[in-house]
């Protein structure tokens, strides 16, 4: 599921305390509603697959670095439900499913390659295709969506990533500078936010 913020229509007071003080730090309240926005979709992502009520389920993120409020989402309720949720001002996306999932959304920067982040990111061979900011984001966001499964972690983004081999990828574009990528273990597809009430 992705969209503008305001499309989640869904209650605030179904958030923790822990996610309700991090969206209270925002400093720009766009960046805040993205945030929230973005947290109560995954909830509607989570029990679209469960077949529950969203007022239900409560979502967990523990860090061993950071603690309470980062790290890899769960759900209490359904811990082995593999869920991700990912925000770019303007945009929010969630993705819920069998097995590990992954979610990432970002914007294409305007103007040329960004060359350093290229650099940082790619791979030779992924560099040596990748002639412009668009291709660039979506090879970003595949590697994000793996680094939300646990399988790629930032410093290796040079070395790896651009083998998807044993895993489905999902992909779309939102408006003219959005782009979005989702990896599962299964077959996915993108459904519309769902309204309440």
């Amino acid at each position: 599921m992705g969209g503008h913020p305001g499309e989640v229509r869904a209650p605030e007071h179904w958030l923790t305390e822990v996610e309700r003080e991090r969206a209270a730090r925002f400093r720009f309240e766009a960046d805040r509603d993205t945030f929230v926005a973005a947290h109560l979709l995954v909830r509607l992502c989570a029990a679209a697959a469960l077949d529950a009520d969203p007022a239900a389920l409560t979502l967990l993120q523990i860090c061993d670095v950071h603690g309470p409020g980062h790290g890899r989402p769960y759900v209490e309720q359904a811990p082995e439900l593999g869920v991700s949720l990912s925000h770019t001002r303007g945009y929010v996306c969630a993705a819920a499913g069998p097995g590990k999932v992954g979610v990432d959304a970002e914007r294409v920067p305007p103007g040329p390659l960004d060359e350093a982040l290229a650099e940082r990111v790619l791979t030779p061979r992924e560099r040596a295709e990748v002639t412009g900011n668009d291709e660039l984001m979506r090879c970003w966001t595949r590697k994000e969506a793996l680094i939300k499964r646990g399988e790629l972690s930032l410093d290796q983004l040079d070395r790896g990533g651009d083998d998807l081999d044993g895993r489905h990828l999902l992909e779309w574009t939102a408006g003219p500078d959005i782009r979005v990528a989702v990896v599962t273990d299964l077959p996915a597809r993108r459904v519309p936010i769902p309204s309440l009430g």
